[in-house]
């Protein structure tokens, strides 16, 4: 399959421009190709009605029980892996769909499906839907339970290693209403510390009280050197994760 078919691209407002048709058809048929990028890409895909996920199921069940197992159902299985369709739900879309539109349509979306999901991927081993919903919406893992440094904090939070090489990179998730203690990176003898909020929302601050705190936001950097501060007050479920 030629991908340059199938261009799909979301801008910084997350919204979805396609090129397929004009990049397939060229002149052949311009209003074929308006019709597929800016109508049924350009503005129904754009709706906020039906979120992508929901919407890239019902696309992959719609072109199953038509029988198109060509690269039109490749591209639509890829698009549901990327906005967040698991190995595992995917599986079960197909078995139950094929319980209505035909057992042989079933198998032949499985041997397109099985070159797009390796087995168990996307799968997330949580099974608080907090915790999934959280994880999903980062780049970065949960980790495990942050028992070696529990006694640095108020509430639950967990810690995964992100790189050891060179310069430390953790990230440390929150869970709501759980705070890191007032401590201090002493950057004159090789400490200091950077902190990016990666998903989800708390605070952090400078200074010695509570009225130096700054909001955080996905991905902005918030350098802290040197200084005391306090992290996790205001966190959405499942909580809030800092990290690199």
């Amino acid at each position: 399959m030629d991908k340059k078919y199938f261009v799909r691209k979301v801008d910084e407002m997350k919204r979805i421009t396609q090129t397929a048709g004009r990049n397939a058809l060229k002149e052949f048929s311009l209003e074929f190709a308006h019709f597929n990028d800016d109508i049924l890409f350009g503005e129904n895909w754009n709706n906020q009605d039906i979120d992508l996920k929901t919407r890239s199921i019902i696309t992959v069940v719609a072109l199953m029980s038509s029988g198109i197992t060509d690269s039109s159902l490749i591209y639509h299985l890829q698009n549901a892996k990327e906005h967040g369709v698991t190995q595992k739900e995917i599986a079960a879309i197909i078995t139950h769909v094929a319980f209505y539109t035909g057992w042989p349509k079933g198998w032949a979306v499985f041997n397109l499906a099985k070159e797009v999901w390796q087995p168990k991927e996307g799968d997330l081993p949580y099974e608080d839907e907090g915790m999934r919903a959280h994880a999903k919406s980062m780049v970065f893992p949960i980790g495990e339970p942050n028992d070696a440094f529990a006694k640095y904090f108020v509430g639950q939070s967990y810690l995964a290693p992100i790189t050891t090489e060179q310069v430390g990179i953790f990230n440390v998730t929150f869970e709501p209403g759980c705070r890191n203690n007032w401590h201090i990176h002493h950057a004159k003898s090789g400490g200091g510390q950077i902190l990016v909020c990666v998903a989800g929302r708390g605070s952090a601050g400078t200074g010695e009280s509570s009225s130096g705190r700054r909001g955080w936001s996905p991905l902005p950097g918030l350098p802290l050197l040197p200084g005391r501060f306090p992290t996790g007050a205001s966190l959405l479920p499942p909580g809030s994760s800092s990290g690199p």
